[in-house]
């Protein structure tokens, strides 16, 4: 990292540090995080904000850019990535995912405590940093129920579908690991978890 990138950095984190601690919200693909973000989204429309990830994968029929994530190409990300410009980055299915500076500061300088949803890659990163959010995983039942929540979303190939749940085992085992996260909730029912994750984020951030 060059000295600029570094005081860049710097001054980043330190912003941050000013600011109610970020909440990152980290669980296998169809754990039902962005349910429960989207209820508590719902509920404190003024006191939460969504960073919006970066991705280099095509949207899929329905999302938005800069909505549901800002869609990118490869060569920009990876640029952007170099010159320090993201927090955390992540690879899957030969897709670059990331959380770019721009968008944490975009909900901030709204005066809303940033939500990160990231994966085990990028939650790996963010401990490495003085960023200190609360970390949050979001748990399935089972690996059974995973299974049956991504075949019914008709979105996946028996092949990538295959890949999630290779990915899944290895993050709800680094999930499961005492002192990775601060709240371990799991969801098998919606109500019930929100409440939970609810509960437990109003606590904390008195």
């Amino acid at each position: 990292m060059n000295s600029a990138v570094f005081i860049v950095q710097k001054l980043f984190f330190n912003m941050l540090h000013k600011t109610p601690r970020p909440l990152v919200l980290c669980g296998p693909s169809g754990s039902g995080k962005s349910t429960l973000i989207k209820k508590l989204f719902d509920e404190f429309p003024d006191k939460f904000g969504f960073s919006v990830s970066h991705t280099t994968r095509q949207p899929r029929p329905g999302e938005e850019d800069g909505k549901h994530y800002h869609f990118t190409n490869k060569s920009k990300m990876e640029d952007e990535i170099n010159k320090g410009e993201f927090i955390e980055t992540a690879v899957f299915s030969n897709n670059l995912y990331g959380t770019s500076k721009k968008a944490v500061e975009k909900v901030i300088n709204n005066g809303k405590i940033c939500v990160l949803d990231i994966d085990m890659q990028g939650v790996k990163q963010i401990k490495n940093t003085t960023l200190d959010p609360l970390l949050i995983f979001i748990k399935p039942p089972s690996i059974e129920e995973l299974e049956k929540r991504l075949r019914n979303r008709k979105t996946e190939t028996e092949e990538s579908l295959q890949r999630r749940l290779n990915t899944a085992i290895e993050e709800i085992k680094y999930g499961d690991e005492p002192g990775n996260f601060h709240r371990v909730i799991v969801n098998d029912d919606v109500d019930k978890a929100y409440h939970e994750l609810r509960d437990f984020i109003l606590r904390e951030l008195k």
